[in-house]
């Protein structure tokens, strides 16, 4: 049975806290990355623009490519001696989705990284790297083995929830805890897209990228937003793709077969958080209580009114829920801060 999360959570247009101050976002072009698309001066949200402004690249080193990937996340505030939460995003997504979520957990006291999965995100794939599920975990693999070096609390949210489940099958000691959100973990792969002759997979790929298309899908994501914000959110939501190599790293994607994870789920031990958006349209609901028997020390929480990116939609509750569940057996209070 669901546990509903208290209600009370934070409206749509960011944390509670903040909702009612009037930010001003009058930001340079010179305050963003010089390798973000141009078209991040065009984005409205506050939290996304300064979110976007503390994107860094840091080189990668991986066996399938000759040459580092420079690759994007968040760096944290602090630094903490406490395990670290790294957060992924979804199915052609970014770590753009965190924007509302971190400032509370860093407020919280966590060192907190947001990383993007290789072949999304803003990383420099000019070289044309692999993005196959392979390539994916051993990019992860090195950027946790490079920069992070220490059992992490790794957070899945939708498809990142199977990127999560596989890494940790193949890396069990990088992760302490894990938390899924929505997660998409019974697909078995990409279907029958993998079959599909390039010429035809780039076209469906190219409508993927479609303002109309994502308009649609920002509509289902999210639990009853107004037109305005949903425009804006599939202006953030898309934003990665329009980096050049944004298409050829999809159709790699799509034609490499994608994941497919439910024979992984019984390998993972770890302490595990499920959360769930109770009016979820993407993932049925059910397939959470199925993930949580099939976890074997997992305990799940529903968040009511909320659709399938809560960490968007109800950033308090989702930073609630992961600090409680953190911070157990952790001591927050040692960190050392660190310049933004």
């Amino acid at each position: 049975m669901l546990i509903s999360f208290p209600s009370g959570a934070p409206s749509i247009f960011g944390p509670k806290k903040w909702r009612n101050q009037r930010p001003s976002f009058k930001v340079l072009a010179s305050e963003f990355p010089a390798f973000l698309p141009r078209e991040v001066e065009n984005i409205k949200d506050p939290f996304a623009r300064k979110l976007a402004s503390r994107i860094v690249r840091l080189p990668v080193q991986v066996s399938f490519s000759k040459d580092c990937i420079m690759s994007t996340c968040v760096k944290p505030k602090l630094l903490a001696d406490t395990s670290p939460l790294v957060l992924l995003h979804g199915f052609d997504s970014s770590c753009l989705e965190w924007r509302y979520t971190i400032p509370l957990l860093e407020e919280a006291g966590f060192e907190t990284w947001a990383v993007d999965i290789l072949g999304w995100g803003f990383s420099d794939l000019k070289k044309r790297p692999s993005c196959n599920v392979a390539s994916k975990r051993e990019h992860l693999y090195q950027m946790w083995n490079s920069y992070i070096k220490r059992p992490m609390t790794l957070v899945g949210p939708s498809l990142g929830a199977a990127v999560a489940i596989d890494f940790i099958a193949n890396y069990p000691e990088a992760v302490d805890k894990l938390i899924l959100i929505d997660a998409s973990v019974y697909a078995e792969g990409t279907g029958n897209l993998a079959n599909l002759p390039k010429s035809i997979a780039y076209a469906g790929v190219y409508l993927l990228k479609s303002l109309p298309l994502r308009l649609y899908a920002t509509s289902l994501v999210f639990n009853g937003i107004s037109l305005s914000t949903c425009s804006d959110w599939t202006n953030i939501g898309r934003l990665h793709c329009l980096l050049p190599w944004w298409e050829d790293a999809t159709v790699d994607f799509m034609i490499s077969g994608g994941y497919s994870v439910r024979s992984q789920i019984e390998y993972v031990k770890q302490k595990t958080l499920i959360i769930w958006g109770e009016n979820d349209q993407i993932i049925d609901s059910k397939l959470a209580v199925r993930l949580h028997c099939e976890l074997p020390n997992a305990i799940i929480r529903q968040i009511p009114n909320c659709g399938h990116i809560p960490h968007v939609e109800k950033p308090d509750a989702v930073s609630k829920l992961i600090t409680e569940f953190a911070r157990v057996k952790s001591k927050i209070d040692s960190r050392v801060f660190i310049s933004a």
